[in-house]
């Protein structure tokens, strides 16, 4: 046995395995026979699979597949589409660690603490859109014997959703089971980066689904999801991503007068009162808020620690010392609480940052996680990296790194922090520790986000309604409101009645 396979086996890493798409109920390769090779972050430019390398006619193919299957599953009674989406969730429990591993092995995200978890939260969306499909229903207006007024909630037609590489499968548990639901047939473009657990969950939809009504292709954002963004036949995008990218969403269907929802980067603040209790489970839950379990590779992380200053040093000390005891390392195995960066090319923009803060004299460095540091050169590693005493001008204040850099910025005026957790052209997530209701609340009501959580850091639950404000986003997903809202049109019937 060579080196190189001894190696391949301690990182349990699989053999390499081609993954066509998914299109019209057939997996199916590019039409130019095209492919491209997905990598792992646990072994730096190590192949695991290869995903066919779809252009703007395998797009159009997949498209006119959904649109063929729109009538179909559009007209058939709630309780059959809600009779699936409960099978397809149970299908996704009974097959949970296969999904669980392909994840921590195509994102990074490491088993134990997030893979699992993403899950777990798929299935729960499927069967939460399940129990709730009978929801998407009209109003009739009183007005007089000789009038029916009525609306109808109709679906849109073909959605198609481009995903992200962070957490595949749990956006595609924000998008999928509501569409679906509401009558939708859709087409999926997986993350280039991390194409290989969206495919699967793809092959255990497929024994449920009528052909076209779930349609998963594969390549380039620039190519795949451009032409997807584009196409005619097209009736809503929903995207999740960088802002940057969304912009460019947003102009493109907007020209054709597509609708779209977008869900997008954040900065997000974290403000620690000084009534808080200081103990275990303060600390566990704010360690949460800040999304290093997932390599701060989040757009809801609590990268901006707004911690006042009688509490400041005690806070983060605490925090420092349970973020230095995490274990960094193969997301495959049991024992590690972070994972690795998704590729390269996040890795060198993570470490650009750190450069950045590291060689600052305006702040001081309580935690370096750098790669250095950490000292596994297998995949794209790194630790958490805390700064302190910045303020919110900061250039590490206010952009997004999506990684697991966190910038500590003392206060005392709750004026003065709430001005400066709006002060930034995000709005997706906030974080307010204390123990007084009146301040919580009058807290959430003033931050301009659309999410704020009190005393606690977990993540996304089935039936919230989620999405942003400012840059981050428009549109709501995860709710019945945001089903309705983001996956159906109203139409309005008035007929007049005769008299008898």
């Amino acid at each position: 046995m060579t080196s190189t396979q001894t190696s391949l086996q301690d990182l349990q890493i699989p053999d390499a395995r081609d993954c066509p798409m998914f299109v019209d109920g057939a997996w199916v390769e590019a039409l130019g026979g095209e492919w491209s090779g997905v990598t792992t972050p646990i072994l730096r430019e190590h192949v695991i699979g290869r995903v066919p390398s779809s252009e703007a006619a395998d797009v159009d193919r997949a498209v006119q597949a959904a649109r063929r299957a729109f009538p179909k599953w559009r007209s058939q009674h709630f309780t059959a589409r809600q009779r699936v989406l409960g099978k397809i969730a149970g299908a996704i429990e009974s097959r949970s660690e296969e999904l669980a591993r392909l994840t921590a092995l195509d994102t990074g995200n490491a088993l134990r603490t997030q893979a699992r978890p993403e899950v777990l939260t798929l299935a729960n969306l499927f069967r939460f859109f399940s129990g709730v499909a009978g929801e998407i229903k009209g109003t009739v207006l009183p007005a007089g014997d000789d009038q029916l007024q009525y609306t109808r909630q109709e679906p849109l037609g073909v959605v198609g959703c481009i995903l992200p590489w962070n957490s595949p499968l749990m956006i595609a548990g924000f998008k999928l089971p509501a569409a679906l639901a509401a009558g939708n047939t859709v087409v999926v473009k997986a993350a280039e980066a991390a194409p290989l657990s969206v495919l699967l969950l793809a092959e255990i939809c497929a024994e449920f689904l009528p052909a076209g009504v779930l349609n998963v292709i594969t390549g380039s954002g620039a190519v795949a999801g451009e032409a997807l963004v584009q196409h005619p036949g097209v009736d809503k995008v929903s995207f999740t991503g960088s802002t940057e990218v969304g912009r460019r969403v947003a102009r493109e269907a907007g020209g054709r007068l597509a609708h779209v929802s977008l869900e997008l980067g954040g900065k997000n603040p974290s403000i620690v009162f000084p009534d808080v209790n200081i103990d275990d489970e303060f600390i566990n839950q704010l360690l949460l808020s800040t999304r290093v379990h997932r390599q701060g590779q989040s757009c809801t992380a609590g990268s901006r620690l707004f911690l006042h200053q009688d509490v400041y040093d005690e806070v983060l000390g605490r925090l420092v010392d349970s973020l230095a005891a995490l274990e960094v390392g193969n997301p495959l195995s049991e024992s590690t609480d972070m994972g690795a960066i998704i590729n390269d090319k996040q890795f060198a923009s993570v470490c650009g940052f750190l450069d950045d803060g590291l060689s600052s004299s305006q702040v001081s460095v309580v935690l370096d996680g750098s790669p250095t540091k950490v000292g596994n050169f297998d995949g794209y590693y790194m630790g958490p990296t805390v700064f302190s005493g910045a303020d919110n001008s900061w250039r590490l204040s206010r952009e997004e790194i999506f990684g697991p850099a966190l910038v500590a910025i003392p206060w005392t005026e709750h004026s003065d922090v709430i001005e400066m957790a709006n002060d930034s052209h995000y709005g997706l997530a906030a974080y307010v520790w204390t123990h007084n209701l009146d301040l919580a609340l009058n807290t959430a009501h003033a931050l301009e986000t659309g999410w704020v959580q009190v005393n606690q850091g977990g993540g996304q639950m089935v039936g919230q309604s989620y999405g942003g404000y400012k840059q981050s986003g428009i549109g709501r997903e995860v709710s019945v409101e945001g089903m309705i809202a983001g996956f159906t049109q109203t139409k309005q019937v008035n007929v007049r009645l005769r008299s008898i």
